[in-house]
Order: C-alpha cells, then sequence, then structure tokens
C-alpha cells in the first residue's frame, strides 16, 4: 500500500503512529521522498500535493488536512480525523477596523482562493479575492485588501502584524484520505490500518 505524507511534523507525527503499531522505526532518511517498510511505500510529498496524488491513485492513501481537501475540492474519501495539526481558516483584518464588514463590494487577498469565494458568495458579499502565495498578512496593511483569509494557530502571527481575527470559516485538522478505486480493490487492507491507527493512536 502508498501512502502519501505531508513533508515535516505530520509526517514524522504519522510515522511515529506506525511506529507504535508495528514496533518498529519509520523515518525518511536524509533528503529520501520515499521510505519502504513493513509492506508500505511512504511517499514524502509537499502538503498541498497529497491529495492529489491519492486522487490521482499514484498513493492508495494520505494524510492532509481539511482545509486542503476544500481549498483543492479534492475527489477522495476521507476515512479519519487523526487531530494533528490542528488549526483554523479565519477573516483576518485590521486590529479594531470592522469597516468591511458594511462595503458594497470587499477585497479579500488568500492563498485559499476557493475557500473565500464560496465563504463570502454564502454570505452574498460580492467579493474579489486576490490570490497570494505568502506574506499574506501584508496586503491589508498596504491597501491591496481589506481583509484577509488565511491559516490561524496560534495567531501569533497576526497580531504581530497589527491584525486581529474576525471570523473562523472552517476548523482543520489532518485527516486520512484514500483514493476511491483503491478503496475498493484494497478495502479490507485499508480498513484494518485504519482500526490499528484507532487503536494506538484514539482518533
Amino acid at each position: 500500500m502508498t501512502i502519501a505524507l505531508p513533508k515535516g511534523r505530520i509526517a514524522s507525527e504519522v510515522l511515529d503512529i506506525f511506529r507504535k503499531i508495528f514496533n518498529e522505526d519509520f523515518e525518511f532518511e536524509n533528503r529520501k521522498l520515499i521510505l519502504k517498510k513493513a509492506g508500505f511505500t511512504f511517499l514524502n510529498v509537499r502538503n498541498w500535493d497529497v491529495a492529489t496524488y491519492v486522487e490521482k491513485q499514484a498513493a492508495d492513501i494520505g494524510v492532509v488536512g481539511l482545509d486542503v481537501i476544500t481549498e483543492l475540492k479534492s475527489d477522495v474519501l476521507e476515512l479519519l480525523d487523526l487531530g494533528l495539526g490542528k488549526c483554523r481558516v479565519s477573516i483576518g483584518g485590521i486590529k479594531g477596523d470592522e469597516s468591511y464588514k458594511s462595503k458594497i463590494q470587499i477585497k479579500v487577498a488568500s492563498k485559499l482562493a476557493n475557500i473565500a469565494k464560496e465563504y463570502f458568495s454564502k454570505k452574498g458579499i460580492p467579493a474579489e479575492v486576490i490570490k497570494l502565495n505568502g506574506s499574506i498578512e501584508l496586503a491589508p496593511l498596504v491597501g491591496l485588501s481589506d481583509v484577509i483569509v488565511d491559516i490561524v494557530e496560534t495567531g501569533n502571527t497576526l497580531r504581530e502584524n497589527g491584525l486581529e481575527e474576525k471570523e473562523v470559516i472552517l476548523y482543520s485538522s489532518a485527516r486520512l484520505i484514500a483514493n476511491k478505486n483503491s478503496f475498493l480493490t484494497k478495502k479490507t487492507e485499508i480498513l484494518d490500518l485504519v482500526e490499528k491507527i484507532r487503536k494506538v493512536h484514539g482518533a
């Protein structure tokens, strides 16, 4: 079974779950992107690519945040909330400035363009969503946008830049996902693994 993991802390935490299940060390060596152990092939990929690897069946299952699945509208099966990497997708803006709420149309800067568009669309607020890939907090400070939609863990980055969390759009955490075809052909193996993860991780 092939498993796509997001590089960094989440991959380490998931491999630690496998260590507890199989009583063996699971670790990517140096800069290697593939780890083969205990009948599994682990792929070390970028967070934003995990769902694509699973959707296109380059991996049978994967671990990725709900925020990514929602933003990419990924056509995958969600099997389990692992409760790792908890964060929020929130609207952020200049501290004390609520003027965005009374504007006829607002400008929103975000790398989560789909989530932002859908949120404001459901509220019936015309929004121009400006897609940015980094340093999103800068946008309202220089007048590029009225507000931002971004991932918030502690809120420190917002506060340090004179911004504050205005509204929570989505609570996110890492989910175990599966390719739909893989789930049909490897259902027993996948469900067996899910059960083992539940036992040692309590998800």
